[in-house]
């Protein structure tokens, strides 16, 4: 059941819809709004407390929808804004709260704003809300700088009258200037027409990547340019997490204070250490931040209490929670990244003829990973399909692939399309159940039908039933937003209290004991016949 806090976003559980790949309303192979609807009461008996949803404005597709053409609209490839209203209108039959993603960073080289800016000559008002720039060199014929795309190649396509323009992501996707005041106010009046439609709230994309530094110095260590840091002793990132983007979300919040219903603003922000990503959830910015370091961390006690500890610690120290998360449709599911030997991290796309992983040991650790985040204090978020166990489609031919990170780097990142599959309802019906149809924007793995929520669905010991215990025990004993002591155990056991529920995971080769007298609630796997605690299982007890 949803959250009853006065702050609700302080400890919610939030599902994310990546809705080309949620549910096929008809029949032809990209998921919508309409699919969306019909599924919320899913959702409602899953236990979550809302839903945040992938773009559906109208866009060319380059990028999955993240190149938006126009901000105030829906895809007709989803429906239209009376099926958005009518999505957010059953949400809230259903006890759902709705978060829309938000796209400030850059918009579709099809938007109106950027078709006048090419007309227009060079230092005309229709550049101004894009960071266009002459050329280096004796003749222009060089980029303004080094900077690199975060999905290959350069960051600057030079246009016919010979300027520049900046593309931190594809080349359809020219970035915005948001020194610009026509810029922030346009995005202002975007708020404000989602949030009098009724959404509550908004996921900010690249939400640390909106200022640049005005120098727009080189930077030479682009290999990691998406949250990516230099050498020890290396300047920051002249086009991330620069000072000016609070500004903007200050801005922000004072209009979302405006609604009743506390809206929220959810930062996408790649930013370390934790004290820099604690900046964007002080009281008068955001409410949330991803907590990208404790998804990126390996299977280690050591490792997750050391970033747990650290960003609580951080957001503490502001007033925010913490807001945890294993998946999303940016990186290799958890049930897959968890299956290969600690220290091999797998972020960036798996396919034929890479190193596969362990699926039955990725399983095993995913369910113990969520067993444990979802005991922490703050709030949490799921991807589509994880209560199923959905591993990464790892076998897809590479010929089906669509993220543009796939060609821009030159086919050495298989991208982010396996963990993009739409997803399995039904295990006997033409494509699972997506929809329909057998279509299905990507191909969907001849195994899906074992994941399919109709083959779990009361089913003990499943994946979707270890989910809903575990959403409904953290319900009903507040675990969102009660407080976290650790206990001291082996090296290899990560065990804390949150109020009277113990949390223990053990990831070390021998048996663990829990404490005695502890009364267990919920494991992510069997125990052992003497009571104790497997490796690479998590245990709550009443103690």
């Amino acid at each position: 059941m949803p959250s009853r806090t006065e702050h609700w976003w302080r400890n919610a559980v939030i599902y994310q819809i990546y809705p080309r790949s949620f549910a096929d309303s008809d029949g032809d192979g990209m998921g919508d709004l309409p699919g969306i609807t019909a599924r919320l009461s899913d959702l409602r008996e899953l236990g979550v407390d809302a839903v945040w949803l992938s773009p559906f404005y109208p866009s060319p597709q380059h990028d999955a929808g993240y190149d938006v053409a126009d901000y105030r609209a829906v895809d007709p490839l989803f429906g239209d804004l009376g099926d958005a209203d009518k999505m957010i209108s059953e949400a809230r039959a259903q006890g759902l709260k709705v978060i829309i993603d938000l796209v400030p960073n850059h918009t579709s080289n099809e938007h109106a704003w950027f078709a006048a800016a090419l007309a227009a000559a060079p230092g005309s008002p229709e550049r101004e809300p894009y960071i266009f720039r002459d050329g280096r060199g004796p003749d222009g014929s060089e980029p303004p700088n080094d900077w690199r795309s975060v999905f290959g190649g350069p960051a600057w396509e030079r246009i016919d009258d010979g300027q520049w323009y900046l593309h931190l992501f594809d080349v359809s996707q020219p970035d915005l200037n948001w020194g610009s005041e026509r810029v922030r106010a346009e995005f202002e009046a975007v708020l404000r027409f989602w949030l009098d439609r009724g959404v509550d709230g908004f996921r900010v994309d690249v939400a640390h990547g909106l200022i640049k530094d005005a120098t727009l110095a080189d930077w030479q260590y682009a290999g990691e340019i998406l949250g990516g840091l230099g050498p020890e002793g290396a300047p920051p990132p002249p086009m991330w997490d620069q000072d000016g983007v609070h500004e903007v979300y200050r801005r922000w919040r004072t209009i979302l204070n405006e609604y009743p219903g506390e809206r929220i603003l959810v930062a996408e922000a790649w930013v370390q250490p934790a004290e820099r990503l604690a900046r964007y959830v002080r009281p008068d910015e955001m409410h949330q931040a991803f907590n990208f370091e404790y998804l990126d961390a390996p299977w280690s006690a050591r490792e997750l209490r050391r970033i747990i500890d650290s960003t609580m610690a951080a957001n503490a120290s502001v007033g925010a929670p913490t807001t945890w998360v294993l998946s999303n449709h940016d990186v290799v599911r958890h049930a897959t990244r968890l299956g290969y030997p600690v220290g091999e991290p797998r972020k960036h796309g798996i396919g034929i003829g890479d190193p596969q992983p362990d699926a039955g040991l990725g399983l095993r650790r995913a369910r113990a990973a969520t067993m444990q985040m979802l005991a922490l204090p703050g709030s949490a978020y799921l991807y589509q399909g994880e209560e199923l166990g959905l591993p990464e489609s790892t076998e897809m031919p590479d010929e089906f692939r669509q993220d543009p990170a796939w060609e821009r780097s030159g086919h050495a990142e298989r991208g982010r399309d396996g963990c993009r599959v739409p997803i399995p309802w039904e295990a006997d019906a033409p494509s699972y159940g997506f929809g329909p149809s057998d279509a299905s924007w990507l191909p969907q793995p001849a195994t899906w039908a074992e994941y399919a929520l109709d083959r779990q669905r009361g089913v003990a010991g499943s994946t979707y039933e270890l989910y809903r215990s575990a959403l409904r025990l953290r319900a009903a004993q507040r675990l969102g937003a009660g407080t976290l002591t650790w206990v001291d155990t082996p090296a290899d056991v990560l065990a804390f209290r949150n109020g009277e529920t113990l949390v223990m995971t053990n990831y070390g080769a021998e048996p663990a004991e829990l404490p005695p007298g502890g009364r267990v609630q919920l494991s992510s796997e069997p125990l052992a016949e003497d009571g104790r605690v497997p490796q690479d299982v998590t245990v709550w007890a009443l103690v």
